[in-house]
């Protein structure tokens, strides 16, 4: 990389946070819920829309998942223990959840838009968004309406996701309070550093599905709930993660989206009415049956975005390390059956297909998933 793309990369990053600051200080001035991060993304979209390339350096984005891993896992309490033996189950009414949400939504793009099988299958799997464009680009699928659907599905679900439990919870939403413990001393959170530190390497290295993030979010869990280093993360920490969170999941879209937004915005709007819609009628079998918080069930089986959710799930105290086991196991059942599907469709292996898959990843933006 020479000076000037070095140069050009920092400009787009220091203005890509700026602008999520702004968006995020005006969303707290105007009381929002989980303004920091609702605000920042928000405002990231719009200025990526009137044509402003954004961007997050991918160690700050990582540096930022890692942080808000910790904050997570001090969210995690002994109440956990007494459900985990309602988890698997929980997991099962999720993916069968899932599975609909593909059929219907296939259905949908396909019957009502006349998309053709490939693109249709593609653009309605809930997350795993780099396993999918990876074997989509090995497909004739059209490429930009499968990344369009899946990028306004994520926007959405946290458009729509946090005035829902702002509203469930009695607006409880706690980013501006010191939780997870209190100020600690310099050796507890050293110790906490280290260990977290340590997990989500660990957590990188075995490639599970959010390794960073989940990898600190349970060697946090692990020194709360011991009380070995029952420490929180100071604000002035944990609100500039919350920005660059919400700047990662805004900057995902570029400004050449933008026409093909607006012509595909009625298929976009009607698949993600599909998967929310079907979700929330998995969630409440899973309340019926399971006895589980709505609102916890409401993160947990939504479609997409496990560092966003597991965010909001400590936001609103509602069991972070629940949130995150079920999308792994979602994402690890989609990256299962993903290069299955792909096998059984007609593969397009072309120059362009093969310059379209290695941009998957960073088209995906880590869809607050990992695809490292």
């Amino acid at each position: 990389m020479d000076r000037t793309t070095a140069l050009t990369g920092l400009s787009q990053a220091a203005l890509t946070i700026a602008i999520g600051a702004v968006g995020g200080a005006l969303a707290a001035f105007a009381n929002l819920p989980v303004a920091w991060l609702l605000g920042a993304t928000l405002a990231v979209v719009i200025a990526t829309l009137s044509g402003l390339r954004l961007r997050v350096p991918d160690r700050l984005r990582d540096l930022t998942f890692f942080v808000l891993g910790i904050q997570a896992g001090s969210g995690v309490t002994p109440d956990v223990v007494n459900q985990l033996a309602l988890w698997p189950l929980s997991f099962a009414i999720q993916m069968v959840g899932v599975a609909l949400i593909v059929v219907a939504t296939k259905v949908f793009l396909q019957r009502v838009f006349g998309w053709d099988r490939e693109t249709a299958l593609f653009a309605s799997l809930p997350g795993a968004m780099s396993f999918v464009l990876a074997a989509a680009s090995e497909t004739r699928a059209d490429m930009t309406r499968i990344v369009v659907v899946q990028s306004t599905r994520l926007l959405l679900l946290i458009g729509a996701l946090t005035p829902l439990l702002a509203w469930l919870e009695g607006a409880q939403a706690v980013e501006g309070q010191l939780r997870g413990g209190g100020i600690g001393t310099p050796l507890q959170y050293l110790v906490l550093g280290g260990l977290c530190a340590l997990c989500a390497w660990l957590g990188m290295r075995s490639r599970v599905p959010g390794g960073l993030i989940l990898g600190a979010l349970f060697a946090s869990a692990f020194l709360h709930g011991t009380e070995i280093a029952p420490v929180a993360i100071p604000n002035w920490i944990a609100i500039p993660a919350l920005v660059v969170l919400g700047c990662s999941i805004g900057a995902r879209l570029k400004p050449e989206y933008r026409s093909a937004m607006r012509e595909l915005l009625t298929a976009s709007l009607g698949a993600f009415a599909i998967g929310l819609g079907l979700s929330g009628l998995a969630g409440l079998v899973a309340f019926v049956l399971l006895g589980i918080a709505f609102g916890k069930i409401a993160l947990a089986y939504a479609p997409g975005a496990l560092e966003a959710l597991t965010v909001l799930a400590f936001q609103f105290n509602l069991d972070p390390a629940y949130v995150a086991a079920h999308h792994v196991v979602r994402f690890v059942g989609l990256a299962l059956i993903v290069p299955v599907l792909a096998r059984r469709l007609p593969r397009s292996r072309t120059e362009e297909s093969v310059v379209r898959k290695e941009g998957a990843p960073d088209l995906a933006a880590h869809d607050s998933e990992n695809d490292r």
